[in-house]
């Protein structure tokens, strides 16, 4: 029993960092109606800052993440301003293409500037835990920040969408970007916000990350932010909730499949499981049908 609890809380931990992850996809397409693939590659940037502000510079960790934030932000508003903003009106292939080249132009720059060999991060969350059930049950304070974390951003992040300016600005785009245009609402920062806001949050997901998987590499973020995009569009893409629900249900799907069907195949467990709920519900868990004027 001890056994499966350990994993099932490994799995909502390791969910949690794809919900964070899966905010900043759902955000994006649900807003600007784009795919953006280099989303992970800013983890992996956000990711390298921390380290070079902990172990390069020596700053406190809470600096080292907020450095990682800001240069992930900047990142993301330049990424949006010149890889994303002139294709406005071009069609979506030409915008996934870019967001591929990004990608890869993302994790040859880290390889450039910090090599190829992967480096040891250190967490920024103290070591040890909660120990339960006598001692049987082990929960370290990585997983119990992770979990908390995710759960915080995503109030936070509802309540930021459901009660302020900018947050309806973000819905009025979302429903009508024509639309809100003619009303005064300004699309091109209520664009950039959202990339803003989503690379923040990639920042703290590479965090979380790296201090329950201290290895870190050029492609650090590319599995995670594939398996972040899944449990987005597994959740319903475009939803808030649906992001943090994915994410968790992905997250134990593949710890709980890894420790019980197959350590080899977990990951195309979790696709596995991905087609089959797309195969019952194309909108995914909380997504919802639109319906489209001509």
């Amino acid at each position: 029993m001890s056994t499966f609890l350990s994993n099932l809380i490994s799995g909502v931990s390791l969910g949690s960092v794809y919900a964070i992850i899966a905010l900043g996809y759902t955000m994006v397409y649900g807003i600007a109606k784009m795919l953006n693939f280099a989303h992970g590659d800013v983890i992996m940037i956000g990711a390298y800052m921390c380290f070079v502000m902990m172990f390069n510079l020596n700053t406190p960790a809470f600096v080292g993440v907020l450095i990682a934030m800001a240069v992930c932000t900047l990142l993301g508003i330049t990424i949006e301003r010149l890889a994303y903003k002139p294709l406005r009106q071009a069609t979506s292939l030409s915008v996934l293409i870019t967001a591929i080249g990004m990608s890869y132009f993302l994790q040859n720059l880290a390889q450039l500037i910090w090599g190829a060999n992967p480096k040891s991060f250190k967490s920024v969350i103290p070591s040890g835990g909660l120990s339960l059930m006598g001692g049987s049950l082990k929960i370290s304070y990585v997983t119990i920040v992770t979990i908390i974390a995710s759960v915080l951003i995503m109030v936070v992040l509802t309540l930021f969408v459901n009660h302020t300016k900018m947050g309806k600005a973000m819905r009025c785009v979302s429903e009508d970007r024509g639309a809100a245009e003619l009303m005064g609402v300004n699309v091109d920062l209520t664009i950039t916000v959202t990339f803003a806001i989503g690379s923040a949050l990639a920042a703290i997901a590479a965090v979380l990350m790296c201090s329950a998987y201290p290895t870190l590499k050029p492609t650090t973020g590319s599995m995670p932010g594939i398996k972040a995009f899944t449990a987005a569009v597994f959740g319903g893409i475009g939803s808030i909730p649906g992001a943090m629900l994915g994410g968790i249900l992905l997250g134990v799907i593949e710890i709980l499949g890894k420790a019980y069907v197959s350590s080899e195949l977990g990951d195309a467990f979790v696709f596995a499981v991905l087609i089959l709920v797309l195969l019952v519900k194309p909108t995914g868990l909380l997504g919802k049908k639109i319906h489209e004027k001509v």
